[in-house]
């Protein structure tokens, strides 16, 4: 027996009808087209409840517009084109989450493998994978017509205006993106935060082969010049260039080195391989101290009992250790999540997902452009989620 599914959303809850679940099962994948039809239509109506604040017909004081039927709308997706039925506010300014959210970081993928069938590069292996994943081949025309809409857009969120956030959260990865001929690594820069409500964000993006610090301090100097104040704290791992560039622009501003980092980094120093989970365990319990007092009495023990088997380990860990002592003069209750920059290794794991299908990007544009839609769908989701951190009595 076939039953219907209920699916449940932030308000509501809506039923996919017994008919739909019983085509799924007779058509098999075919059938799913029609399925997402009737999720993304259901969800998109109540969004539109949600926005008005009042159901169809309804009449209370808290209503905030008033429902203008329905447009067609045909998506191509993975699973070929669907038309969907998007939700009309008379007074306008209502556009559905639940329709872009999702589709523009994978549009961004699709444009830049277009871009690189383009510019030749890797023409057939690039144009069989855009077609399994959109079921189409894409045209330069269509390449430049899109690009310049998503690149526009995603513009203008680079470019928000910021405000004030409490900590800031910096890191860094790289990228291969082909010049001239040459394969070479583009650095891409990430600084994401927690604002006054406690709530994340993320604040920027850059990508450039430029020289460390020249791209570390423009890339902080952007973010003052868009309005960031009120930053109490940098988190950050040991960046080449950042250091230079964090004291030019956030001068007196404390920072937190990554103790995620100055673990793995510890392990370049461990003489011997069976130390390792000894010394991990040790720099653990460090980390673990109830405050600077007892994590820097943990440290001398260390340094002494390192000093005569692992010299270098016990020199390292005196002077690179209290670099991630600084959390301890923090509010205990945020101590965990201002620790390490953790907090940006998800969102670099994400977009390592995505890049690793295009291998070498064609140009920055085309990794600045993929990146930015990633980011901007976390951030998205960050800022209409829950708080991260609670700021009050702090």
């Amino acid at each position: 027996m076939i039953y219907t599914t209920d699916f449940t959303t932030t308000e509501d809850t809506f039923r996919i009808p017994r008919e739909y679940l019983e085509q799924l099962t007779e058509q098999g994948l075919e059938g799913l087209p029609e399925l997402i039809r009737v999720v993304v239509n259901e969800a998109m109506r109540i969004e539109r409840e949600n926005y008005l604040q009042a159901r169809p017909y309804e009449r209370n004081e808290n209503r905030q517009g008033h429902a203008n039927g329905y447009k067609p709308k045909t998506v191509k997706t993975k699973v070929g084109e669907v038309t969907f039925e998007v939700p009309q506010v008379r007074e306008g300014g209502f556009y559905p989450n639940a329709l872009e959210k999702g589709i523009r970081s994978e549009r961004a993928l699709l444009m830049t493998l277009a871009e690189m069938y383009v510019q030749g590069v890797s023409a057939r292996k690039v144009a069989a994978i855009t077609e399994q994943l959109c079921g189409t081949q894409i045209s330069a025309s269509q390449v430049s017509r899109a690009t310049q809409t998503l690149d526009q857009e995603l513009a203008a969120w680079r470019n928000r205006p910021l405000g004030e956030i409490v900590y800031l959260y910096l890191d860094a990865r790289y990228e291969k993106v082909r010049q001239a001929g040459s394969v070479r690594d583009a650095a891409i820069l990430m600084a994401s935060g927690v604002n006054k409500d406690g709530k994340r964000t993320v604040l920027g993006i850059s990508v450039s082969l430029s020289e460390a610090e020249a791209h570390w301090r423009s890339f902080l100097e952007g973010l003052v010049k868009r309005g960031l104040e009120g930053v109490q704290l940098i988190i950050s791992d040991d960046h080449a260039g950042m250091q230079a560039a964090r004291k030019a622009v956030f001068s007196g501003v404390a920072w937190q080195r990554c103790q995620f980092h100055l673990q793995q980094n510890a392990q370049a120093y461990v003489p011997k391989v069976s130390l390792r989970t000894e010394v991990a365990e040790d720099i653990r319990n460090i980390f673990d101290a109830q405050d600077r007092d007892t994590a820097e009495s943990h440290l001398r023990d260390a340094v002494k009992k390192y000093a005569r088997i692992a010299p270098k380990l016990a020199d390292w860990m005196e002077v690179n250790l209290p670099e991630g002592f600084t959390v301890f003069a923090f509010p205990r209750l945020h101590q965990k999540r201002l620790r390490t920059s953790n907090i940006l290794e998800r969102l670099s794991q994400e977009i390592k997902r995505r890049t690793r299908v295009v291998r070498v990007f064609p140009n920055e544009e085309a990794c600045l452009r993929l990146v930015s839609a990633v980011l901007m769908e976390f951030s998205e989701d960050w800022e209409y989620g829950r708080i991260y951190l609670n700021m009050e009595n702090t």
